[in-house]
């Protein structure tokens, strides 16, 4: 094969319900809107509709039993900014943490796969 091949994999989390709580997608949402204080600019970048992506927010609020996001009035201009909560940022970081601790989990055992394969040619 000759190139590299680099594992991927996504998380994702539910309730008991096989209802989504917060995924890959999602993260990396709350992390822009966390840069740039903007959930507009964060959808954008995201390439998602603003429309359905605030309604699977709310949605998502309401199965965690607590806010993600906070909006505030801007300057002079009348824009407004969104941060993240508290517990918004707290999930961002655990969600960090979790990706963390899975890629060192994943890491031996994509060590022996590819050991195994390099014999045919992967």
């Amino acid at each position: 094969m000759g190139k590299k091949v680099i594992v991927r994999h996504k998380i994702w989390l539910e309730n008991e319900l096989g209802e989504g709580l917060l995924g890959d997608g999602k993260w990396e949402l709350l992390k822009i809107i966390k840069k740039t204080g903007s959930l507009k600019l964060a959808i954008d970048e995201m390439g998602w509709a603003y429309r359905s992506t605030w309604d699977k927010l709310k949605t998502i609020e309401k199965r965690l039993g607590f806010k993600l996001t906070e909006k505030s009035r801007g300057g002079a201009g009348g824009g407004g900014q969104t941060q993240l909560t508290k517990e918004g940022l707290l999930l961002v970081a655990y969600f960090e943490q979790l990706h963390e601790q899975t890629n060192a989990l994943l890491q031996k055992p994509i060590e022996v796969f590819y050991s195994k394969v390099k014999d045919i040619g992967f």
